[in-house]
């Protein structure tokens, strides 16, 4: 009997899946987002109608009551980070204090939401110990298997995608792993450790940081050249292990955020990063880059910023997505 916590992009995907063979209950404090989904409606559209009702033997709650009667919770909650570019670990550890109040003898806890190595054992295990009264692998066991969900792609969904999956102990590690083969048909990968499938999370999306800021440095350089960017890209592309990205906007609640979480705690055990930041900087310039540019056309055609009007197609963090969440595309209009 499986409850996953928080329906997002992550959430809702992964209850509707597991609904199709345990009873599942999707729970989300968002009450206004538990009755659309109630009514068959996704209005982040990551799930049609139909897929919703597929899950037929899910229910959605935001009353916190209706965890009790489950042993299994996956929690998929957000995991931002704060101004100062530090984890904000709020939600996870309020999800744990819910759940940490249900536990019963023998209940796995199941971690998604993406955080630095070290933090389901260090920060969410000794909540979900204090609320309960219970102890780690003697009662009560944790996994982690990070999500890989990629936000309107109609291609790489939940299901075709592999799962890493870790565990406490080996007996818990390999419940979690057959639970998610169970669902997903790629195929799982377990890790050797909790810490190992954290790590594997930050380092996927600090690796397409790096990259994409790789490309977004090249192509103000090449402006400067008066280069045409995607031609040279295009050249460079022939050749067979050259791997192409595409300058922009790097928004959204994972690429940007993700590479943080490796910093802390690389700062923790007494390392500065030089590589990440580097590109989180490259990254984050492109926004008043690309004002900049636009100021330079509007004065090249004799007019003054006030004098003009600007289209925007597009203002969520990428297309075909309905999440406004750390949009570069809405910065353009702040700047």
């Amino acid at each position: 009997r499986i409850a996953v916590i928080g329906l997002g992009h992550v959430g809702l995907p992964l209850m509707v899946e597991f609904a199709k063979k345990y009873p599942t209950l999707g729970f989300d404090i968002n009450s206004a987002r538990i009755h659309q989904l109630r009514e068959g409606n996704d209005l982040m559209k990551d799930l049609s109608k139909g897929e919703l009702q597929d899950a037929i033997q899910g229910s959605y709650s935001f009353d916190p009551k209706d965890l009790a009667d489950f042993n299994v919770y996956i929690i998929t909650v957000p995991t931002p980070v704060d101004k100062q570019k530090r984890p904000d670990l709020s939600a996870l550890e309020n999800s744990c204090q819910l759940i940490g109040d249900v536990l019963a003898p023998g209940d796995v806890v199941i971690f998604e939401s993406t955080v630095f190595p070290g933090a389901t054992e260090e920060v969410c295990v000794p909540i979900l110990e204090q609320r309960s009264g219970m102890k780690l692998n003697d009662t009560i066991f944790a996994g982690y298997s990070p999500e890989r969900i990629n936000p309107g792609d109609k291609k790489h969904r939940l299901t075709t995608v592999q799962k890493v999956t870790s565990g406490s102990n080996p007996e818990t590690a390999a419940f979690v792993d057959s639970l998610y083969q169970s669902i997903i048909t790629a195929g799982t990968h377990p890790a050797s450790s909790i810490k190992v499938a954290e790590a594997s999370k930050v380092i996927e999306n600090t690796q397409r940081d790096l990259n994409i800021a790789l490309f977004n440095e090249s192509a103000m350089i090449f402006d400067r050249m008066g280069i045409n960017s995607s031609d040279v890209f295009d050249a460079a592309g022939t050749k067979w292990n050259f791997h192409r990205y595409q300058p922009g906007l790097v928004g959204g609640h994972c690429i940007p955020v993700d590479p943080y979480y490796l910093t802390y705690a690389a700062k923790q055990v007494g390392y500065d990063t030089n590589v990440i930041l580097a590109g989180r900087r490259v990254n984050e310039r492109m926004v008043p880059m690309i004002v900049e540019k636009i100021q330079q056309l509007v004065s090249e055609a004799g007019q003054l910023p006030s004098e003009v009007d600007l289209l925007v197609l597009g203002q969520t963090f990428k297309g075909d997505v309905a999440d406004f969440r750390n949009s570069k595309a809405v910065r353009l209009g702040v700047v």
